[in-house]
């Protein structure tokens, strides 16, 4: 007998096993009305008005659903989180900038500011796996980054501006997996970037930015300089592009509609009050399982840290987390392994609000069964 021959009661089953941090569970819903409007949607001009208006309705969604300050706007084009993190790089730090770098997608964005020949090198604070660090006030640091989800360690941290801070220096925050699930109010960063595959329950392939005033204006003042930028990297042509509903490169159709469709069946269901509630709800069912349970413990020790989008439970030795998720995989209940450079013997499940938390109390009883019978 192999573990893959343990087969999991279907009563004990989540009723959707989709447990991935990105990408993650697509509502079946959102399929369906993609679907409803295949023929006149998929496969056309996202210049014309069939397509731009997804693209405003994505815009309103994410306007609504953050409760976007006054001059604040909503910026998108392709290339998701990764595409962004080059863009900042080219379009928003002047000279200098400081990272607060606590995990493996923290540390890509700081890679892409210290390569860039015509940058300074950056001030990073970083702190261990499990752990957060934090920005400090440093004379002649224009761009401050954090992150608000690391996704590779279920580490969050809350939103708040550099005290001290020089007169006109921006806060990025990195919202990719926390934008969503987490609780944020806008006017603490000047940029709060994410991308659709998490708490938004669509594919990947573009990348989203809730740009303060003073955000857009510091894109416009670089480009002026004449400093050289890729076009498909150029930030100014995003936001030129973003206030036209469209983006400067074809885009992914369906990324857009079931990033849209998702904003409306969660600002419907109360905006992000509700989201932040209802990830709170999974997290407060995974980690206090995990609380209680002989051999597996929260990963991020301090609980004011723990996120409400992504957690990380650590097994005991004896107890094999590669097994237990081979075991689930082979009962339909999928992507709980653990972020692959992290090295640990655990599982990393999402939280996200497209998460039923009922699902996420049934995978912990899956969890038991499979420890069990491996044992």
């Amino acid at each position: 007998m192999t573990v893959t021959d343990i087969a999991i009661p279907e009563e004990l089953k989540p009723v959707d096993g989709r447990f991935g941090s990105g990408p993650s569970k697509v509502r079946p819903e959102g399929v369906e009305a993609l679907s409803a409007v295949s023929r006149t949607y998929l496969g056309t001009s996202h210049r014309q008005k069939t397509v731009k208006g997804q693209v405003a309705r994505l815009r309103r969604g994410l306007a609504e659903f953050f409760a976007l300050p006054d001059g604040y706007e909503v910026i998108l084009a392709n290339g998701g989180t990764s595409a962004f993190w080059e863009v900042a790089t080219f379009g928003l730090i002047r000279d200098k900038a400081q990272f607060a770098e606590f995990g493996e997608f923290g540390a890509k964005f700081v890679k892409a500011a210290a390569d860039a020949p015509f940058l300074a090198d950056p001030t990073v604070h970083r702190a261990p796996g499990g752990q957060a660090s934090f920005l400090t006030a440093e004379a002649g640091v224009d761009v401050y980054a954090s992150v608000h989800n690391e996704t590779s360690t279920g580490v969050a941290v809350p939103v708040r501006r550099v005290e001290g801070a020089d007169e006109g220096a921006l806060l990025l925050t990195d919202a990719t997996s926390g934008g969503g699930s987490l609780d944020v109010d806008l006017r603490e960063t000047d940029v709060y970037y994410l991308a659709p595959q998490k708490a938004l329950g669509s594919d990947g392939g573009i990348w989203l930015a809730l740009m303060s005033p003073a955000a857009i204006e510091r894109a416009f003042q670089i480009k002026a300089t004449g400093r050289y930028i890729p076009q498909f990297l150029d930030l100014v042509t995003a936001i030129e592009q973003s206030r036209l509903e469209q983006t400067y490169n074809t885009p992914a159709l369906a990324t857009v509609f079931l990033a849209a469709e998702q904003l409306d069946w969660m600002n419907a269901q109360g905006g992000l009050p509700w989201a932040v509630k209802r990830s709170a709800e999974s997290a407060a069912a995974i980690y206090g399982w995990a609380d209680r349970s002989p051999y597996a413990t929260p990963f991020v020790t301090d609980p004011a840290l723990r996120s409400a989008a992504v957690a990380t439970i650590d097994f005991a030795e004896g107890i094999d987390a590669a097994a237990i998720a081979k075991v689930l995989r082979a009962n339909d209940v999928v992507d709980t392994e653990p972020y692959r450079k992290l090295g640990r013997n655990q599982l990393r499940i999402a939280l996200y609000p497209t998460v039923e938390p009922s699902d996420v109390a049934a995978l912990t009883a899956c969890i038991d069964y499979v420890v069990e019978r491996l044992s």
